[in-house]
């Protein structure tokens, strides 16, 4: 057998196994499947602290207080890869969903569904981070005892209620990119924003601006304050004072 055909025989057979792969890589696509209803609950133990990090990639997410566990976790969701993964360790909760980065299991998807809703402790001291690419987000923050908060949005909507009493002077940070997103601030607790802003469109209620920073009239009066600094892309952000 000539060198050609060897070549030739040794082409047809890389031809032939890519497209065993393609054909491998079609039939494992994830797809939309029976819709799943999962809850999980995570004990606080003896822990004086903990730090909460969540990581949704896209869907609808609702946080609020509430729980008598550290955790009260309420899951939907038809895209089996989508399977949420909670861990708490050395003081670590965690909560995310795989393949989160760039959103890889939802390219070319349409109707999924995917919907968390967790219940935190009141009264266990927590420093959160909340990193989410899309979607619909709802964080009613009130009433936890927060140490720092950190959050993290791609696109879509979130809410971000920080009404209230709050018992400590906290820092926040929070990174729009596509996003939309209104914060509820205290009336009685002082707040200072300090706002990078990109494209976003800024509305104000109840706050005044001074230079790059954004006040409310307990700051500089009240025992504590609420440090924010906020980073925007495009979008809007609405910066409200509860009445």
């Amino acid at each position: 057998m000539n060198t050609q055909i060897v070549r030739f025989y040794m082409f047809l057979r890389l031809i032939l196994a890519l497209c065993v792969l393609a054909l491998a890589g079609c039939s494992s696509k994830p797809r939309v499947g029976e819709l799943r209803n999962e809850s999980q609950s995570v004990e606080l133990g003896g822990e004086e602290s903990v730090n909460v990090k969540i990581n949704f990639g896209a869907g609808n997410l609702q946080l609020a207080g509430g729980a008598e566990k550290l955790l009260e976790a309420y899951f939907i969701y038809n895209v089996a890869e989508l399977k949420p993964e909670v861990e708490f360790t050395n003081g670590t909760l965690v909560v995310q969903q795989p393949e989160t980065e760039s959103l890889p299991v939802l390219q070319g998807i349409t109707g999924f569904r995917n919907e968390w809703n967790l219940q935190l402790n009141n009264k266990a001291p927590m420093n959160m981070s909340v990193d989410m690419g899309a979607g619909d987000i709802n964080l009613q923050l009130a009433g936890l005892s927060l140490t720092g908060l950190d959050i993290t949005l791609g696109a879509g909507n979130c809410t971000l209620v920080l009404s209230g009493d709050w018992e400590r002077n906290m820092d926040i940070t929070i990174d729009t990119g596509a996003a939309t997103i209104t914060v509820i601030l205290p009336k009685n607790i002082g707040v200072r924003i300090e706002v990078d802003q990109g494209p976003t469109m800024i509305d104000v209620t109840g706050l005044t601006q001074d230079g790059n920073f954004y006040i409310n009239d307990a700051y500089g009066v009240s025992d504590v304050t609420l440090n924010i600094s906020m980073t925007t892309g495009i979008g809007l952000a609405n910066l409200v004072v509860e009445n």
